[in-house]
């Protein structure tokens, strides 16, 4: 079965995709947003994913991509439209390529409109396409600036995208009112700008008189994309924490290894959120830990030290997940949970005190 998920960026309103090959643990992820790498490679991780290719529909105007810096993380090639006028990608794509993920594949089509370099991806059994800004849910793209051409975007969604099943599911780049996909039978009839007997000369007609404001982000979008997401100074500053080898859950939680913590333990304070029966009990707890519990954090936190860096433990990892949003939220900035609660501290035989043997 085919892994497919839909990501979400909330400040741009960003759709991205990524598609898995369970079978060959390849993946490809559609226009990712540079603020969401962290995310995306904790997806991949956690679905035990290799990304091989990173791709955007178009050169963005109101995000900047991610896909350099997945690149750099992931070793993934980039791939855009030989029409983008993008430099550095590794792969610059025409109408008919192929998209490879282990043993299924996107199909490139060109849609042009928007800009001149658009493409949708379909999924190779046509179940699925990828429009970009090309096709909206209930709209398209707006056709008055960056190479925009609104008989261009009628003829591209009309030949490219509704010439696809009726029931093949499209699914945008963008929507601001959470709308998640459509199908091609569903805007064929109900799109107001194309959809039913709406001409070319209507749709012209609709588009030229839009008279909609340039993205807020255009100023910064649009010259990094160009770069493929590159930063100008070819500098990463993603912020990881640099105090411990942690890992980004999918959750947003990081997490740090119990092996790393039984080697540092001086160096870090232990904060045990258990209830004080847990503490004591049969799984007894981490030397030298504090306890406090998780009902009572949030109006303790001025207790804890903000010189050492924190790592919350609980009975298998729930509770102390949440324990590290309190703690960030009072204002701790090195903070980690223990990955796998005290079980797996117990299971690896690391140092306990109290609890039943």
């Amino acid at each position: 079965m085919l892994i497919f998920r839909q990501l979400f960026d909330q400040e741009s309103s960003t759709y991205s995709y990524l598609f898995g090959d369970p079978e060959k643990k390849e993946a490809v992820i559609i226009d990712t947003v540079y603020e969401q790498v962290k995310r995306d490679r904790a997806l991949l991780e956690e679905l035990g994913l290799q990304l091989v290719h990173v791709v955007d529909t178009h050169c963005h105007a109101d995000h900047v991509t991610g896909a350099w810096l997945l690149k750099h993380h992931a070793g993934a090639q980039i791939g855009v439209s030989e029409n983008a006028g993008v430099e550095g990608a590794d792969n610059y794509f025409t109408h008919g390529d192929h998209v490879t993920f282990g043993s299924r594949y996107l199909e490139v089509r060109e849609t042009p409109g928007h800009t001149n370099g658009c493409v949708t991806y379909v999924l190779d059994d046509e179940t699925m396409a990828f429009t970009g800004d090309t096709l909206l849910i209930r709209g398209c793209g707006r056709t008055d600036f960056q190479q925009g051409n609104a008989r261009d975007m009628y003829r591209s969604i009309q030949t490219q995208i509704l010439a696809l099943p009726d029931q093949t599911s499209l699914y945008p780049a963008h929507d601001y009112r959470g709308i998640t996909m459509t199908t091609v039978g569903e805007e064929k009839q109900f799109n107001p700008r194309f959809g039913g007997q709406i001409s070319e000369q209507d749709f012209v007609g609709y588009m030229n008189n839009l008279g909609l404001p340039h993205p807020k982000q255009i100023d910064i979008a649009l010259p990094a994309n160009l770069r493929c997401g590159r930063p100008e100074n070819g500098e990463i500053a993603d912020n990881e924490p640099t105090w411990a080898p942690l890992k980004l859950t999918f959750a947003g939680v990081w997490e740090v290894d119990p092996q790393w913590l039984e080697e540092h333990l001086h160096d870090v304070l232990v904060l045990d959120v258990r209830e004080t029966k847990e503490f004591d009990g049969p799984i007894g707890h981490i030397p030298d830990a504090m306890h406090i519990p998780l009902g009572d954090l949030a109006d303790r936190t001025d207790e804890i030290e903000s010189v050492r860096p924190v790592v919350t433990v609980c009975r298998a990892g729930a509770r102390s997940a949440l324990a590290t949003v309190i703690l960030k939220r009072a204002g701790q900035s090195d903070i980690a949970n223990l990955s796998g609660g005290m079980l797996r501290w117990r299971d690896r035989g690391y140092p306990v005190i109290g609890g039943v043997n």
